[in-house]
């Protein structure tokens, strides 16, 4: 592959992770309310759940949930349900008052990979995105050391956007303003995810 193609494949995923969808509002609920460790902890977990997506369609699967629509359906049910289920949890906490940063992260940094992964896994879609980009990009001859380095490519370009996210939402001033309408805006972020959830059920 060539150094080119390696940047435009970059490029193309950069403007997929920008798009507002489930990630993002969990990554901007987390900044704001627990801090910039756990966002960066979700933000390497969407890394990893990305890759997990893009070595998915480098190994084929992008092509059988292509041609067998079952298995596509199952899969996005189960992860609009998780989604569904993340926007509950989000209005039923909503009322509770943002944890004072003297008593340390609410939420561990393994929990927060664990969550970024599971939220990005929760949506099979990038696994069909990344077999339509790979197409084009990556030769079907290329060697495992050149899919190895496309995969990277994937893992630090996602992580790297929702750290800037993290690290955006968890300065003093957006906690703050975030603090003041908690209750208001963890509702609002919870009926978006629930939408985004129920959006992505939907054929």
């Amino acid at each position: 592959m060539t150094f080119a193609a390696y940047v435009t494949l970059a490029m193309i995923h950069l403007l997929a992770a920008i798009s507002p969808g489930p990630s993002f509002v969990l990554s901007v609920k987390t900044a704001a309310s627990e801090g910039f460790r756990p966002a960066f902890g979700l933000a390497l977990g969407f890394g990893i759940g990305a890759t997990i997506w893009a070595g998915a369609a480098l190994l084929g699967l992008s092509l059988v949930l292509e041609l067998v629509p079952p298995i596509f359906t199952a899969l996005k049910l189960i992860g609009a349900a998780f989604l569904v289920w993340l926007a509950i949890q989000m209005w039923r906490h909503a009322p509770e008052p943002m944890p004072k940063a003297e008593a340390g992260p609410p939420r561990g940094l393994v929990s927060a990979i664990r969550l970024g992964t599971l939220a990005m896994l929760a949506n099979p879609k990038p696994a069909i995105f990344f077999g339509a980009i790979f197409v084009g990009l990556v030769p079907a001859a290329a060697a495992w050391p050149e899919k190895a380095l496309v995969l990277f490519n994937i893992l630090w370009v996602e992580a790297a956007w929702y750290v800037v996210v993290a690290r955006a939402f968890s300065l003093p001033r957006a906690r703050a303003a975030y603090a003041r309408f908690k209750t208001w805006l963890d509702r609002s972020l919870g009926l978006a995810l629930g939408a985004l959830g129920l959006r992505l059920a939907l054929p």
